[in-house]
């Protein structure tokens, strides 16, 4: 078993055989940033001070040959081959903050619908244990027994106490996991999933104007931030601005208007960027927000959807006064996570 030490903080974990770095530093609770869990986005790239290790398959975009040579290495990929590594990562009092997630644990599917044109929105529900989370994180599934890849998808509701997670899958083309999920999974299906993952969970004591910029599923994790904000009493103003194609692509209004009704610091816009619609905004986000937001220094700033729109939505919050510390985003990338053998 190896031991990963951080620096500077000197906090270690044990990691066991087969496990990447990003794995042990999870179980053992802490926040290293992480997207695709498959060496594609760059999010845990962390310089390695000492130690050997197995980098894997990873992509030239997401750590470059001269990183490499650096020292830099991709820690969702990343194998200690020897007894210790250390690396750079981490505060001088870094504290856990995760949950460890689990792996495969048994849901069963209790409800299945289509509520846009290419989502359809999963209920499971725990058999056993409920997998413990933070809004704003995500999970895997898939079907390894079928041949079917896991694939990352957020969580869409805040925690509850039945453990009943909310899944919204956008089919994707070419892609096995959500064309498993939209055309033969069916509701009392018994599924495996692992997690919970992903750093997505911004600060409870932070006290600002929180600003939710979403575009298709990625509205996933900013209902879920959204739901416990409110749930926990949240007083300050938090706006929703969802981006779609068309109407068809739009869902989640009706507990959007919910909300709005519910609590008077909530609100939400919908922009289209295909056509326009009587009670929407026309063209995309990063057009049209500062007709609603001409200065966003003081605000909190949440991201989510591709990394197209993650990365020009981020670039214009920044134009409007966002503070970096203050900016959090999550692009989804299209890479399939290996699922572990059952």
């Amino acid at each position: 078993m190896a031991r990963i030490v951080m620096r500077p903080s000197g906090a270690a974990v044990a990691c066991s055989q087969g496990d990447t770095v990003l794995m042990a530093l999870e179980k053992a609770g802490y926040a290293l940033p992480n997207n695709c869990r498959a060496g594609a986005c760059g999010e845990c790239k962390v310089k390695v001070l000492s130690g050997q290790f197995d980098q894997g398959m990873v992509l030239d975009m997401a750590l470059s040959q001269d990183e490499r040579r650096q020292g830099f290495g991709l820690m969702c990929m990343a194998k200690p081959i020897s007894e210790e590594l250390v690396i750079e990562w981490g505060t001088e009092d870094a504290r856990p903050k995760l949950f460890p997630p689990r792996e495969l644990a048994l849901f069963v599917v209790v409800d299945k619908r289509q509520v846009a044109v290419r989502v359809v929105e999963l209920r499971l529900r725990p058999v056993g244990q409920p997998i413990r989370y933070w809004p704003g994180q995500y999970i895997t599934l898939g079907d390894a027994r079928a041949g079917i890849p896991a694939r990352a998808y957020s969580i869409a509701n805040a925690p509850r106490p039945d453990g009943e997670i909310v899944l919204q899958v956008a089919r994707s083309e070419d892609g096995a996991t959500s064309a498993w999920v939209h055309d033969r999974l069916e509701v009392g299906a018994q599924v495996k999933i692992s997690g919970a993952y992903g750093t997505f969970i911004g600060d409870p004591s932070v006290d600002t104007p929180v600003l939710c910029l979403a575009a298709g599923t990625g509205l996933a994790p900013i209902l879920a931030l959204t739901e416990a904000a409110l749930r926990r009493g949240y007083r300050r103003p938090v706006t929703l601005l969802l981006s779609a194609r068309t109407r068809a692509d739009v869902y989640g209004l009706g507990l959007m208007a919910w909300w709005r009704a519910k609590h008077r610091n909530f609100d939400y816009f919908v922009t289209l960027t295909r056509e326009q619609a009587e009670g929407h905004l026309h063209g995309r986000i990063d057009s049209v927000l500062g007709q609603r937001f001409p200065d966003l220094s003081r605000h909190s700033v949440f991201v989510a959807g591709s990394p197209q729109f993650v990365d020009s939505c981020v670039a214009a919050a920044r134009a409007l006064g966002a503070r970096d510390g203050f900016v959090h985003s999550e692009g989804f990338f299209e890479q399939q996570q290996p699922l572990p053998a059952a």
